[in-house]
Order: C-alpha cells, then sequence, then structure tokens
C-alpha cells in the first residue's frame, strides 16, 4: 500500500520555486493544519498542469449541466503570493500527475505520483517483433499526493502556475531563448553573447 499525502481540502495548494531564475527547483505544495506536503517536479509540468487545471474550469462554465459555481478568475481574497511554507522537505520528485473533475463531490482533484523506474529484462536472443510484445509492468508507487480542492481554490492554482513560470529568466528578442543576466549566446547572431538592454 502506498503512502496517500491526503488533503481533502487542503488550507493551501499552490506551486512555487526555491532559488535564482535560471537555477530555481520547481514544487507543488498542499497544507492543511500542520501537515505540509512537498513535492518537486519540473517547470514544464507546473506549466502544463496550471493550463489544463484552467481548461478544465472553462470548460465546467461552458457546461449548462453543471450545478458548480466556477469562477472566471481568481476571486480577490484568495489570491496568495506568499512563499512557500517553510521548511520545504521533498516527499518525492513528480512523474504523472493526473487531473479530474468529481462531479459528486464538485472537487478538482489532483494526484501526483512520484517517478518510476521499471528494470525491463530482455531475452538474450529476443527479435525485435518479441520486443515490443513485452510487457511492462509499472511497480506500485511507493507514495502519492492527492489533492482534491473546489473550484475557486483551483483558478488559484492556474494563476499561480502561470505567475510562477512566468516568473523566471527573460526571453531573448532574438531566439526566444532564456537569457541569464550576463546574457546568453544567441544562436541567430552566429555565436555572440546577446545581453539584456
Amino acid at each position: 500500500m502506498p503512502v496517500v499525502h491526503r488533503f481533502d481540502p487542503p488550507e493551501r495548494f499552490v506551486p512555487g520555486t526555491v532559488g535564482e531564475p535560471g537555477a530555481r527547483t520547481f514544487y507543488l505544495q498542499a497544507r492543511a493544519g500542520n501537515q505540509v506536503t512537498s513535492v518537486s517536479l519540473e517547470k514544464q509540468q507546473v506549466q502544463i498542469l496550471g493550463e489544463r487545471v484552467a481548461e478544465l474550469l472553462d470548460e465546467l462554465i461552458q457546461n449548462d449541466d453543471s450545478s458548480t459555481t466556477v469562477p472566471a478568475m481568481t476571486p480577490v481574497a484568495m489570491i496568495d503570493n506568499d512563499p512557500l511554507d517553510q521548511p520545504i522537505e521533498e516527499e518525492f520528485r513528480a512523474g504523472t500527475i493526473t487531473l479530474s473533475w468529481d462531479a459528486g463531490d464538485e472537487r478538482v482533484v489532483i494526484e501526483v505520483f512520484p517517478v518510476a523506474e521499471v528494470e525491463v529484462e530482455l531475452p538474450v536472443e529476443a527479435e525485435e517483433q518479441e520486443l515490443l510484445e513485452l510487457p511492462i509492468v509499472e511497480p506500485e508507487p511507493d507514495e502519492v499526493l492527492l489533492v482534491r480542492m473546489p473550484a475557486a481554490m483551483a483558478r488559484l492554482f492556474a494563476a499561480r502556475a502561470e505567475s510562477v513560470v512566468a516568473a523566471g529568466r527573460a526571453a531573448c528578442p532574438f531566439c526566444g531563448g532564456p537569457m541569464d543576466a550576463g546574457g546568453h549566446l544567441c544562436p541567430r547572431a552566429n555565436g555572440y553573447r546577446r545581453t539584456r538592454s
């Protein structure tokens, strides 16, 4: 049985970062009372999860069958720009993340599973077709972060995810790549260093 870090609903569920732009570590952090769970993940995972949550909420607004009131924007009283709760103790690194809507409880449900390392033993003299037919059994995860939150909190999460991702390094106006404080080697400048002006 995996350890389930369950928050139904959390008092706070936010993405955040630690470190300077260009060397940031991204986290999802859930809190309820004294229980705080922090999971590290990639910037792209934060971005995609935030976008998907916003899309899910927008679909619920369009759905006439829904009895749930889904805010189109983050309610002002809920805006949360505070840093992550300290100390940050990483429970695991996120791998697979699932997103769903529980119509019965009117909750957005996010499940975060750790990165799974799967070992596949190949037969010594296997042909290519046999390799394609080998069953791969993923191991049961040791831990899972399960967050069930109301629509307004999910809207806050989506807005904060967008701002956390955007707070990184400035983009080069020529190639679109990220620029450090000292600039970067721009492929559109034939290898010359471009700096922020």
